[in-house]
């Protein structure tokens, strides 16, 4: 039985990051018949290299009678470009959208990360409570089960676009006046800072999900869109837990990036 030729894996100058490998940008299968509407998602993104940020798109029918397949296939193409942020929905119009805000995964606030690419971060307070621990976060935050927490649940803008959504929790014995003295609107690691708390490291999970239909609606977005969800506990100095965060992120709209180094293995140094 014969089998269908491989072709040599394309090379790369050093350090180039791995999403700009020449096989993965062209996307094609071994053997060599890429789906119609992908043929077509490349043309239209090209498109998009020539258009400025926010600037309509052609029509489907338009997209159709120029490329030569039917309106299905451009919407099917159009589909994905929303997905990969590449265009976005204004009013009735598809748009050509700005590129993703990158986050580097360090112990920094979203106001600055979002300051230092540009953009005007914001807020909207969705909740702010008082509750009792359960054991999950009894855990993270090293308190007992049932003390009491302060959420703080807050949608998160950039240049008053909703990007995000994010639920922290902190004990509320140890910030008392919480929720008399901080503006939701505003950093609250600029507040903790002010209150004499320095970070110094934090454990964080990533993983992408879909938004619940709940937060579809606080977001603004679709259900088949992918999300970024963090979780994290981040700890002071002396080692105590300051609070526990769920951060859901729109996947269109951000990406993440982290400076890795090698870890010496046990006994190396002795």
């Amino acid at each position: 039985m014969s089998s269908l030729p491989v072709e040599p894996p394309s090379v790369t100058s050093p350090g180039a990051p791995p999403a700009t490998l020449a096989a993965v940008r062209a996307g094609v299968p071994e053997h060599g018949r890429p789906p119609k509407y992908f043929q077509v998602k490349q043309k239209i993104d090209a498109v998009l290299d020539e258009l400025g940020q926010g600037t309509p798109l052609p029509t489907e029918r338009e997209f159709a009678e120029r490329f030569g397949v039917s309106r299905m296939t451009v919407r099917q193409a159009i589909r994905e470009l929303r997905l990969e942020g590449r265009v976005r929905r204004s009013g009735r119009s598809t748009v050509a959208a700005g590129p993703k805000m990158v986050q580097p995964l360090i112990l920094a606030s979203y106001t600055e990360g979002v300051r230092r690419q540009g953009r005007n971060p914001g807020r909207e307070l969705v909740v702010f409570e008082r509750i009792a621990a359960d054991e999950a976060l009894a855990a993270g935050l090293q308190v007992a089960v049932g003390a009491p927490v302060f959420h703080l649940e807050r949608v998160l803008l950039a240049d008053d676009e909703r990007v995000g959504l994010e639920s922290t929790y902190l004990s509320a014995e140890r910030f008392p006046a919480l929720a008399a003295e901080f503006d939701p609107r505003t950093s609250l690691y600029a507040y903790l800072h002010a209150a004499g708390v320095v970070f110094a490291d934090a454990d964080e999970r990533i993983e992408t999900v879909l938004a619940s239909p709940r937060e579809v609606q606080l977001v603004g977005t679709t259900p088949a869109l992918p999300m970024l969800l963090l979780n994290r506990v981040t700890r002071d100095r002396d080692g105590r837990p300051v609070e526990c965060v769920r951060s859901l992120y729109r996947g269109d709209r951000f990406s993440f990036t982290a400076h890795l180094t090698v870890e010496e293995p046990p006994g190396s140094r002795s």
